[in-house]
């Protein structure tokens, strides 16, 4: 069977072969074996080596270290037209973790076998001989495999190498990846494995905020994220990353609107129909878009959320802080939690209401938000097919016309700018997207009657 050659293993061919070719020792490694025996295609291909980095360096001009104290140097190749980048790793050992992340010193050695002991998870500790598996088209045949890693890629199991408690002790953030490999993959966790999780939940705290950001981001978009987010709560790491949302569980709803159950059944239900490959931003929205009905939950006729969109956008606003997004990503997750309600009244909005709630940015995605929270709750779809078709069908120019009566218009009819302006301006604006004014003219002539200017004296 003849192995066609995408371009990053091309590259990583190549570099096997330019270190093999000056007598060393390496192989591919990692997420990229593990998918080639599950027969996925590798996003990209790592190298393992027992070249140190300098000899990395030397062997190919234009390497450069990313974590030379860890022996990581990137190699940069072209490869029909395109510069691929492969990572290379010396086989190292590392010594002890003192801020739950990363080694204080490692200590390269020339052993495989030693290199895969300190990785984390069987299923991405194994070694593919490149040559092997290109003579023969068969990835099993040319794996090097000292931890098992094959037979749990058969059971479907995430397991720590070794033992659990200290591979998570060492790199908290693996804990995380636990999550997210076995939600992908549909795997379960291995029973110590997920004991090790639970036991150290409450030290998730030592990653950077922007990694836990990051790994819950992947969760979220690899099409698998009401299971990731089911595990998240079960071992116990749920309540520590995203405490608001571990409140949902429990949060009973008025069962005429949402027959599926609590809160956190209902979140989950989003989560599920979550379309692998989605924008992060329609993504967290679905998670946090009802992260204000548990503190505003009560009872009165019946069960009530009053102002859990405002009260969600709030909290919305502070997670986005603490996981430090960007103020593009934020505001987009917090326009989606505060807008979530208002398409109960598309239908009996005003034209120029509706066509102003049209103007929000990255409007589909409000759309999809509206379509997954019906979907997963009564399945009305009365409100999402009205919007929908309106937005579709109406034109640019229609919902973002030029505006007919500007600030400088009102000038030179005679207003001077002050609090009141704004008022008249939107007046226009409004009386514009009903069809009410279709000239300057006109529109000046509103102005004055709504808002007529002072005598002069």
């Amino acid at each position: 069977m003849t192995v066609a050659l995408s371009v990053g293993l091309e590259a990583a061919t190549a570099v096997v072969h330019g270190l093999a070719g000056a007598g060393h020792r390496a192989y591919l490694v990692g997420g990229c074996v593990r998918d080639l025996l599950m027969g996925h295609a590798p996003k990209d291909y790592d190298v393992a080596t027992d070249a140190r980095p300098d000899a990395v360096m030397a062997l190919f001009g234009k390497a450069f270290g990313v974590g030379a104290h860890f022996g990581v140097v990137l190699v940069p190749l072209k490869v029909d037209g395109q510069e691929i980048v492969t990572e290379v790793a010396t086989f190292r050992s590392d010594g002890a973790y003192s801020d739950g992340r990363r080694p204080d010193e490692v200590a390269y050695t020339d052993d495989p076998k030693h290199d895969v002991l300190r990785r984390d998870f069987t299923i991405n500790g194994m070694l593919l001989d490149v040559d092997s598996y290109l003579a023969s088209g068969d990835a099993a045949a040319a794996v090097l495999d000292y931890v098992g890693g094959r037979a749990d890629l058969k059971a479907g199991v995430v397991r720590a190498i070794g033992k659990p408690m200290r591979r998570f002790s060492e790199d908290k953030l693996r804990m995380l990846r636990a999550v997210r490999f076995a939600a992908r993959f549909g795997f379960s966790i291995e029973r110590e494995t997920f004991a090790a999780i639970r036991v150290l939940a409450s030290e998730i705290g030592q990653v950077s905020r922007e990694r836990m950001r990051d790994e819950q981001t992947r969760m979220l978009t690899e099409g698998h994220a009401a299971a990731a987010f089911g595990m998240l709560e079960a071992t116990g790491l749920l309540q520590q990353v995203l405490p608001e949302v571990a409140a949902m569980r429990g949060v009973e709803q008025p069962p005429e609107w949402h027959p599926e159950g609590d809160v956190w059944v209902h979140t989950l239900l989003l989560l599920e129909k979550l379309a692998p490959g989605c924008s992060p931003t329609l993504a967290w929205g679905a998670l946090l878009h009802d992260v204000g009905k548990p503190p505003t939950y009560m009872v009165a006729d019946r069960i009530r959320f009053n102002g859990h969109a405002e009260v969600g956008t709030r909290m919305a606003a502070a997670i986005c802080r603490r996981l430090r997004f960007s103020n593009e990503e934020t505001e987009q997750i917090l326009s989606l939690v505060a807008n979530h309600m208002r398409f109960g009244d598309v239908g009996k909005m005003k034209e120029s209401t509706l066509k102003r709630f049209f103007r929000l940015p990255k409007f589909p995605e409000h759309l999809e938000l509206h379509r997954l929270d019906v979907t997963s709750s009564n399945n009305r779809l009365e409100l999402y097919d009205f919007a929908k078709a309106r937005y579709e069908a109406a034109p640019v120019e229609e919902v973002r016309p030029r505006l007919l009566v500007t600030g400088a218009k009102l000038i030179a009819a005679g207003y001077r700018p002050g609090p009141g302006f704004r008022e008249m301006l939107d007046a226009a604006e409004d009386a514009q997207l009903e069809g009410m004014i279709t000239t300057t003219e006109e529109g000046l002539a509103l102005v004055r009657e709504m808002f007529p200017l002072p005598p002069v004296t």
